[in-house]
């Protein structure tokens, strides 16, 4: 792992016991001593700390000095209504190519004179010279700060303690809040499931705000292993494995993040990478698309699996995209892109070391959300 990059909080990583794998460039920690079933658990009832500084920061900003200027700039980009977005707000978004396929999927945040973009850690630089290569505007990656998730239904209780105005944030707000001197941006936002934060910090105070976190009984430390069990049960599509430039936002199930300015009639319709496609596939639908499923027994379906419509014989019908077992719902369960008119409650069979297992599909999430609205 020598060529391999370290976030500023690796030391404190060894020091809780951490083993290290590589993750997008990354010596990242896959779990702690507690395991990943306990980790799991532990922030579905308490809190939990994930270091997620390999994640891009970007900031955006305007010759004007609005944000709303950058915002509209950046549609350019996105399928997403981000000139609606209110100071103080953030929307999650998609960089989409002329095929409609996803480059990536991404945070936006309104902070009066700027934009602030949280991107994924594999796609940063790609997304950075993409962005300077389209847009008229000051891109400015972030290099100074870590980028910690603060995640649970205790979350809130926790960072008040430090951080006494973070508690009247709802759901997708963000703020700028102080801590010991130092400027903390933070979100109300993850990508869990459930309530909680995600906190920008100068990378010269992260370890004291981390330990100063960690020192609460509430807080463990949560590697990657629990975060990608935990956002599977909240059915949330991971770059490179559920989405990527094969898939359309459509086919993913991200409609909902096309809001009615951007599609066909509305007030700003298309004028983005793939619009013609992911116009049409809104109107008319797709062949394929994500879906959920609920595995018989208890051995999980992972990413690959081929998917068939019957017991024996026939052509896979789809593909498992990312699979595993659920702490929280205590089954397997799985996503997969499947025919279109598959509807709710069909079997269908996975085929695990040569053996076809049925498996049921299923609505999403398959652990209820906890959002603070």
């Amino acid at each position: 792992m020598a060529d391999l990059l370290r976030t500023g909080l690796y030391d404190l990583h060894i020091r809780l016991g951490a083993k290290m794998v590589p993750f997008a460039g990354y010596e990242m920690p896959v779990q702690y001593p507690m395991g990943v079933l306990k980790e799991h658990l532990h922030t579905r009832a308490n809190a939990g700390l994930f270091d997620v500084s390999h994640m891009g920061q970007v900031i955006l900003r305007a010759a004007s000095g609005k944000a709303a200027d950058a915002a509209l700039a950046l549609e350019a980009l996105v399928p997403v209504d981000l000139t609606s977005l209110a100071e103080g707000r953030q929307r999650y978004a998609m960089f989409t190519d002329e095929a409609g396929g996803i480059l990536d999927d991404l945070m936006v945040a309104n902070r009066g004179d700027h934009l602030f973009l949280v991107v994924n850690a594999g796609c940063k630089g790609a997304d950075i010279a993409h962005m300077r290569a389209h847009l008229d505007l000051e891109v400015t990656e972030i290099t100074d700060r870590a980028l910690l998730a603060l995640q649970g239904p205790k979350a809130e209780a926790v960072l008040a303690r430090l951080v006494p105005g973070a508690a009247a944030m709802r759901f997708m707000d963000v703020a700028v809040l102080a801590w010991n001197g130092v400027e903390l941006w933070l979100s109300r936002s993850g990508y869990t499931g459930e309530d909680g934060y995600e906190i920008s910090v100068p990378d010269a105070e992260a370890l004291n705000f981390a330990e100063a976190l960690l020192a609460m009984p509430e807080v463990a430390p949560i590697g990657l292993g629990a975060r990608d069990s935990l956002r599977l049960e909240a059915g949330l599509c991971l770059y490179g494995h559920d989405i990527d430039t094969t898939t359309t936002p459509v086919e993913a199930g991200l409609t909902w993040a096309i809001q009615k300015a951007r599609r066909s009639g509305g007030a700003r319709e298309g004028g983005f990478p793939g619009a013609a496609r992911i116009l049409r596939e809104l109107t008319d639908g797709t062949a394929r698309k994500r879906m959920g499923l609920a595995p018989e027994g208890r051995a999980p379906m992972r990413e690959g699996v081929e998917i068939y419509a019957g017991p024996e014989g026939g052509a896979p019908i789809g593909a498992v995209t990312s699979g595993g077992f659920g702490p929280s719902i205590n089954a397997a369960l799985a996503m997969a892109y499947l025919p279109a008119d598959l509807t709710i409650g069909t079997t269908v069979y996975g085929e695990v070391r040569g053996k076809r297992l049925p498996a049921q599909i299923t609505p999403m999430p398959f652990q209820p959300t906890n959002y603070k609205r």
